[in-house]
């Protein structure tokens, strides 16, 4: 009777992991689905799930439709450059709140974290007049500076770097190394999934952020993918949600790239977290 009952238990808890799967996948796959389809198939009632006739020359049309070269170089400069970064500040800002103890620190860490709850759309205007201000509105500086220390970072990675045993500092302190030894050739390592997870969290925010380059950016020349892609979505003979579609899975390609490529990282972050 236990077994009969326990068996009945995971049936159920199978069966909501699989609803809550397709909830958050099916929305992906009706847009890969979209993105190989002709207009009539994607206008016609009731729709299909997958394509009648594959239409390949959708992403060639959505990459003609502008230049998306540059939109796409731009937006790398842009995400690789706050990445980096957000690295140099968050690391030493991040091991001297785990590290150190020194008057107002905790006060420090307190505006930390109120930093990491306001939205970024609330302060957006005094930072426009900032740079505005320093000549900086419309080039690529201005979509990099603001985001060039990360609250979230400092907090991830301070409670990464609290896990690290005293031991090992202390060990390494007699042996005559330099807190800036200790910090990036002991502390960064060990911590190195929490890192991967927090450069892959900042690189999909900062490749798919639309408001912040929509705000301050007015010329294809410093605009990113995202602007671009919307920019689909303004067509003559109507919305082409087929090109758009493809323009999106252009778009979010890297992204799955680095996923795959990352996610032993991690799956490692999150155990490692967890203890």
């Amino acid at each position: 009777m236990y077994r009969v009952i326990l068996a009945s238990r995971k049936t159920v808890e199978w069966i909501g992991l699989l609803i809550v799967a397709f909830l958050f996948v099916f929305p992906f796959l009706w847009m890969a689905s979209t993105a190989f389809k002709t207009m009539p198939e994607v206008r016609q009632f009731p729709p299909t799930l997958l394509p009648e006739t594959w239409e390949w020359s959708n992403f060639a049309q959505a990459w003609e439709s502008g230049p998306f070269l540059m939109y796409t170089w731009n937006s790398i400069l842009v995400a690789v450059g706050i990445l980096i970064l957000q690295f140099l500040t968050a690391v030493p800002a991040a091991y001297a709140f785990a590290r150190y103890k020194f008057p107002g620190r905790n006060l420090l860490f307190g505006l930390v974290l109120i930093v990491l709850m306001i939205p970024g759309q609330v302060i957006f205007l005094p930072i426009y007049v900032q740079l505005s201000g320093w000549g900086l509105v419309n080039t690529l500086w201005s979509l990099i500076l603001p985001y060039a220390a990360s609250a979230f970072g400092i907090f991830l990675l301070r409670q990464a770097f609290m896990q690290v045993p005293d031991e090992v500092i202390e060990a390494a302190r007699l042996d005559n190394a330099s807190e800036w030894k200790i910090m990036w050739t002991i502390m960064v390592p060990m911590a190195k999934p929490v890192l991967v997870t927090f450069g892959l969290f900042s690189f999909i925010y900062h490749w798919n952020d639309y408001f912040w380059p929509l705000i301050m950016t007015n010329s294809d020349e410093v605009r990113t993918l995202p602007i671009g892609i919307s920019s689909l979505h303004m067509s003559d003979g109507g919305t082409l949600w087929n090109v758009m579609m493809a323009g999106n899975m252009i778009l979010i390609l890297p992204i799955l790239v680095i996923f795959f490529v990352a996610q032993r990282h991690i799956i490692k972050a999150f155990i490692y977290q967890s203890k």
